[in-house]
Order: C-alpha cells, then structure tokens, then sequence
C-alpha cells in the first residue's frame, strides 16, 4: 500500500474534513474516491472552466469598477429602496 502526501493550507484541510464528515467519509476515502474517478473517466472527472458571469453581471462589474451608472447616496435605507423599487 502507498502513501500520498499532500501540503495545504490548514483552513482548507479543516473544511474539507468537516464536508467530507457531513457525508459520511473522512477525506482519506474522499481522495481514494477522486483517483478512481479519475483512473474510469481517464482524466479529471469533473469540467474544469473558467466560471462565467452572465452578460448583465458582467455589465454590473464593469459600472462598479468604472464608477457608471451609479445612483446615490441616499440619506436612508428606505430612500435607497425607493430608488431601487423605481422603473
């Protein structure tokens, strides 16, 4: 039987120790569960991409980023959620 030795950050350990418990596994078997996924589907078995952002999200960002498009200040919340109830 081999070992495999992974370095990681700690947070990243404690939360996939604490995913892996809330299913029933400990991650010793979660990652014996990857490579064998791996080995039967002759690579990563899952997509990996580049996340994409619909075209209205990516607007927003662009507005936010460039300072346009933006509305206020508003003295209150209930004046910025009249703003925002306004068509």
């Amino acid at each position: 039987m081999a070992n495999l030795q992974v370095r990681l950050n700690d947070d990243i350990k404690t939360q996939a120790d604490l995913l892996f418990a809330s299913l029933g596994l400990d991650t010793s078997t979660a990652v014996r569960m990857f490579l064998v996924a791996a080995i039967e589907n002759g690579g990563i078995p899952f997509e990996i991409r580049h996340r994409t952002l619909s075209e209205g999200v990516q607007q927003a960002i662009s507005d936010s980023r460039n300072r346009a498009n933006l509305n206020g200040p508003y003295r209150s919340a209930e004046e910025a959620v009249a703003a925002m109830l306004e068509d």
